[in-house]
Formats: structure tokens, sequence, C-alpha cells
């Protein structure tokens, strides 16, 4: 049997082909898969990076036995209206579909089921469990009820600490002397005049000046991240209730810049603390694989194949390389 799995993102796209004990066959890559980003080319760059990986594994479409999309923009019914017959052209006969938050998930858990957090710039949870069902919510920013605790908001929130500390309305912050430092400004008050005066926003980067805050020891970059991390671990709680998960035993997979770079612990540990409020069995992970191993996974999962620990762990040992790399 052979399976193939690609994540298809806004700057570029992954293939994945193996066979079912996980032995890699073929990759491929290919630009902006996102339709809402990329209407027109996000096919094209989706079944190049298909093309890349059956002609490295010398097979055909007719010999996959089943494909499964990992597609960023699948957020809801008018995305899958557009999706479901882009997908179907591309000519494979037994696929399937879904956000790419999914295999994101899928690839941080040897389970076929669980919950997922994704913080980056921006912020995405999704859910799935043991029967199947899915649910999914964020990317939508602060206004659709989302966004708090993402790196823009980080470093909204690590610019204003900074501002407040400076003027008085908040607490003393060592954010006072490390958000000038970052942003490249030799105080407080000529970074307040500059972005005051020239409408520029806080650069993202001040998201990993909230970390070295808390890491020492400032009480309001600690506050500020186990806010966030609240937040985090609300919004998968929110999917746990929806899909009667809060009894069972999975895992919640942590993803992006922000949960995987920070370097102070208080953000995970305040979501594990919620998340086990409402569901204490649930475990805290992140992902440490290429998502688009997360979509063969899904292949398997939706072709009927139990992946035993021996394929896991075969899985897990694939980096992904473009076939230029190769």
């Amino acid at each position: 049997m052979i399976f193939l799995g690609i994540d298809a993102g806004g700057s570029k796209t992954h293939a994945l082909l193996t066979d079912q004990n996980g032995r890699l066959l073929g990759w491929g890559s290919g630009g902006n898969g996102n339709h809402q980003t990329a209407f027109a080319g996000a096919r094209d760059s989706i079944d190049q990076a298909c093309v890349q990986a059956l002609q490295a594994a010398g097979v055909s479409k007719e010999e996959v036995t089943f494909a499964f999309f990992g597609l960023a923009g699948a957020d809801r019914e008018p995305d899958y209206r557009i999706l479901r017959p882009m997908i179907a052209s591309l000519g494979f006969a037994d696929y399937d579909l879904s956000c790419d938050t999914i295999i994101g998930m899928r690839a941080g858990t040897q389970l076929p089921y669980g919950a997922v957090i994704i913080s980056g710039t921006g912020f995405n949870c999704a859910a799935r469990n043991a029967q199947g069902e899915e649910l999914q919510y964020g990317g939508f920013g602060y206004q659709f009820g989302d966004g708090q605790g993402s790196g823009s908001d980080l470093a909204v929130h690590a610019f204003r600490s900074a501002v407040r500390g400076w003027d008085g309305r908040g607490r003393p912050t060592v954010l006072t002397e490390l958000v000038p430092r970052c942003s490249g400004y030799q105080s407080v008050e000529e970074m307040y005049d500059d972005l005051l005066e020239n409408n520029k926003r806080p650069p993202r980067e001040l998201a990993i000046v909230m970390f070295e805050a808390a890491v020492q020891g400032d009480e309001v970059a600690i506050q500020v991240l186990e806010e966030a991390g609240r937040e985090h671990g609300n919004a998968a709680n929110a999917l746990i209730r929806r899909l009667n998960m809060q009894d069972e035993r999975f895992d919640v997979v942590l993803i992006g810049s922000v949960l995987s770079k920070g370097g102070s612990p208080h953000m995970v540990d305040a979501i594990r603390t919620e998340v086990n409020r409402v569901a204490p069995l649930a475990s805290i992970v992140k992902l440490s694989v290429d998502p688009v191993v997360g979509a063969v996974m899904s292949a398997m999962d939706r072709h009927g194949v139990v992946i035993d620990a021996a394929t896991d762990a075969a899985l897990r040992t694939i980096t992904f390389k473009s076939p230029s790399e190769a």
C-alpha cells in the first residue's frame, strides 16, 4: 500500500509518500497552497508537490492507496465548496481533506484523535474525537473571539507594558529596558514618539521579549503569559467539551513559534493547568516532526490502517527535504 500526505500552507506546500510501514518513498514541494491567498495558483502548487513526490518514487496516481490533504484556509463550509472540486480534479481515486491544523495535531500524537493549539503570528485551535468528529476555530482575529496570546498579541502587550511601566500607569517592569533595545531604540520615549508619529506597529519579534522578561522573573511578563496560556487552554477546552472528550486520554499538541521558542515555562504550564481542569487525563506535548507526517498518518487512519509502534517510529524519523535538497 502507498500513502500520500500533503501539507498545503500559505508559504509552501509539502507532499510525502510512504508505504504502509512508514518507509519513505518520495517527497515533493510547491508554493503557496492556500486558496484564500493564492486562488489561481493554489491547485498548481499542490499538484506540483504531488507530482514531484510520485516521480521520486516512480509510481502513478492510480497506485496511491489513499491521499490526505491538510489545507490552510479550509476553515468553513464556503471554503470546502471551493476545495472539494479543486482536490477532486487532481485525479486521486481515494482521498480526504481537512484543515492543516488537523494534520499538525496528528503529527504530534500516536493517537488518531486529540487536540491542537497553534500559536504563531496568529492563533488556531482544533480537535478530533475518537469517533472522527472534528471541530476548529481561530485564525480570524480579535473581533472574532481569538488572538489573545498569539505572537502579534504578545508583541502589543510587551510594547504597552513597557510604555505603562515607563509613564507610571503600570507596574515597574524590565520590559521598559528590553522592548526599546529589541526594537532598535535608545529609550521608551524615543520608541513611543516614533511609533505614534509614524503610525507604526510594534514589531512581532517583541513576543519573544515577553518570554525573556519572564525568565528574569518579571511579574508583569509572567502575568501576561499566564493569562495567554489560560486563554489558549480555554479555547481547547471549548472544543473538548463540544466533542465530549473530557474523560478521554489524549494529547493536546502545541505548535507555532510562540509555544516552541518561548524560553519560559509559564505559558505552557498555564495551558496544562487549564486543560487538565476540564480533561484531567489529557497530556500536553510539543510538535517535533514536520506536519506533513501527520497528513500521511491521516491517510492511513482514513484507510483503516492501524499505525503500530514500529510504523509510528519510522514515520517520525522522516525529515522533509525538497527535491532540490535530496
